[in-house]
């Protein structure tokens, strides 16, 4: 089952994986609507190449999967599940980036407390 969702106005294709029973996102929608860069298909090919060098390989989150283009056609698209695509994410170095990392921080803390003390 493919699907979109809707952020912020913009498109980013999904599709449900049955057997995983999960959603998985286009990276490169994901990463046009979080840094408006006219190409981010050549952002998330130098933010790979940027990562890998700090020692964290992007692509090893991500599978491909045949996603229609605006043109209509299925091409191979790099996607990842939720979890995923939020580690992506605290890879952008953009101001639309920054509420998910906040937010992941917040969560994350709040976490770690519960752990800490579980009452």
């Amino acid at each position: 089952m493919s699907n979109i969702k809707l952020f912020e106005e913009k498109k980013v294709r999904s599709q449900w994986n049955e057997v995983e029973q999960q959603w998985y996102f286009s990276v490169v929608d994901v990463v046009e609507i979080l840094t408006d860069s006219p190409d981010p298909k050549d952002y998330w090919y130098r933010m790979k190449k940027r990562e890998k060098l700090s020692g964290i390989e992007l692509s090893t989150i991500c599978r491909q999967l045949k996603m229609e283009s605006p043109d209509g056609k299925k091409y191979s698209t790099d996607c990842s599940n939720t979890e995923g695509l939020l580690r992506i994410i605290q890879s952008i170095p953009s101001p639309k980036a920054e509420p998910f990392k906040q937010w992941l921080a917040k969560v994350g803390y709040e976490r770690m407390q519960e752990i800490s003390d579980p009452e």
